[in-house]
């Protein structure tokens, strides 16, 4: 029976999906409502604070994106093809975590604030706050100055794709379909070198053409 995934087209759903495509794993998708997450037999069988994705894999079921990103990272690499998302190397692999939590605390937090705001707030049938929407975008231009000084040299964030680029994937996605490409600027171009690399890889192409907002 194949990988099951349960989630939105796109955010944190997009995150396991291009793991996912890159491991040369085949599963099927199952999309779900902001509705249904809220429901008592989604909370008691899927996630108990109304969350996705979920994975279930031959009857193991499990939820939070890094958990499960991680789960088929030490299950499947080098199973089904030659990627490598976590290098076996121990200082490697311990970069890999480092710009994994770079990236869940200073980018994805600013990016999320910034989509939900654009997006989400409508979706609830409520009115965008301009204010926030301007915050946002001047964090990110702070965050990604720092992210030209961390690129510097490197086609990825630890020299070779890996899990930490993949994890940036979904909500840089999500912000340009807003219409913010902070990612093509010249005065970032390790910033616009890196996002050309991980936006032309297959997998994120295949993903990133399926993007979409998440339903009510």
């Amino acid at each position: 029976m194949p990988i099951q995934l349960i989630g939105f087209l796109g955010g944190y759903t997009h995150e396991v999906s291009i793991t996912l495509e890159e491991l040369g794993l085949p599963y099927d998708f199952s999309e779900t409502t902001f509705k249904v997450l809220r429901t008592p037999e989604f909370l008691a069988s899927n996630h108990p604070f109304a969350r996705v994705p979920v994975l279930i894999d031959d009857g193991f079921k499990i939820y939070e994106t890094e958990a499960i990103t991680r789960y088929l990272v030490k299950k499947y690499q080098g199973k089904k093809n030659s990627t490598v998302l976590i290098p076996t190397d121990e200082k490697k692999a311990a970069l890999v975590d480092q710009f994994i939590s770079v990236g869940n605390s200073y980018y994805i937090p600013i990016l999320s604030k910034l989509v939900d705001e654009e997006l989400v707030v409508e979706l609830k049938g409520l009115t965008k706050n301009p204010e926030i929407i301007k915050g946002a975008l001047g964090e990110i231009d702070n965050t990604l100055t720092v992210y030209e000084k961390l690129l510097e040299g490197k086609e990825y964030l630890v020299g070779e794709f890996s899990l930490a680029d993949i994890l940036h994937v979904p909500f840089t996605q999500l912000a340009i379909m807003c219409g913010h490409d902070f990612w093509n600027d010249p005065k970032r171009p390790n910033v616009a070198r890196w996002w050309k690399n991980i936006s032309e890889r297959p997998c994120c192409k295949k993903i990133g053409a399926e993007i979409g907002i998440p339903k009510v």
